[in-house]
């Protein structure tokens, strides 16, 4: 298999791996000795679900997190630099989107270094096929401000942007604030501006609704610790 650094795709949740990554994801990552990983702990279960016999204990683990230095980010490339392939394994979903994986893949790209990004779930691209929004211009904006005046400031120029350009508008909230932030939209956006809730896609509870702001607020979907996707479009 051709040396590279493989963005290695993981499942949303407690998903069947055959039901959402190809065979050939496995057969690189048992080629793999070094990985590249958001948390060593979910990596180490990651990989044992590919592989039971897998030797966890002989391979490598270099963490990329909001807590790793950029002078270490900039070391983790030696073994790939000497002809040794690595992965990089996010905590859900496509490394690299949305996520600090993208830091060293960047790193990557100015050495000339091959990146070989490979298939699997992306609970953005999944979100706006189930949402029936615009599929050619969409734009994720990640985490709203956690202060209210921010927030609410925030959700008003998305809700203009999705009607100025009709552009589809993601982002996302830490699974507890769920509820508050979609009270939030409801208060705020106008009652026929179309909102799509995408939460544990692929999963066994997996639920994707869209409705305008008006008939959302009669009903009240149970988002608590779940991780949810919110789209805003216009009516």
């Amino acid at each position: 298999m051709e040396t590279a650094l493989y963005l290695i795709p993981v499942t949303l949740g407690e998903t069947p791996l055959d039901k959402v990554l190809p065979a050939y994801n496995r057969e690189v990552i048992l080629t793999i000795r070094h990985f590249i990983v958001e948390e060593v702990r979910t990596a180490r279960r990651f990989l044992k679900k590919v592989e039971p016999s897998i030797d966890i204990d002989s391979l490598t683990f270099y963490p990329l997190n909001k807590h790793t230095a950029p002078s270490d980010i900039t070391t983790y490339l030696h073994p790939l630099s000497e002809g040794h392939s690595m992965g990089v394994i996010s905590e859900a979903g496509c490394p690299a989107v949305a996520d600090p994986g993208a830091d060293v893949v960047a790193i990557a790209q100015r050495r000339g270094l091959k990146v070989v990004p490979l298939v699997g779930p992306s609970s953005i691209l999944l979100s706006v096929m189930g949402s029936g929004f615009n599929g050619q211009s969409f734009a994720f904006h990640g985490y709203l401000p956690i202060e209210q005046t921010d927030r609410v400031r925030m959700l008003k120029q998305l809700e203009q942007r999705a009607y100025a350009e009709r552009q589809t508008q993601l982002f996302i909230e830490t699974p507890y604030r769920n509820r508050r932030l979609l009270d939030e939209i409801l208060r705020t956006c106008r009652p026929q501006t179309r909102l799509c809730i995408a939460s544990n896609l692929t999963c066994e509870d997996e639920y994707i609704r869209t409705h305008t702001v008006k008939e959302w607020r009669r009903e009240s979907p149970e988002l608590d610790k779940k991780p949810c996707i919110f789209l805003l479009y216009k009516d």
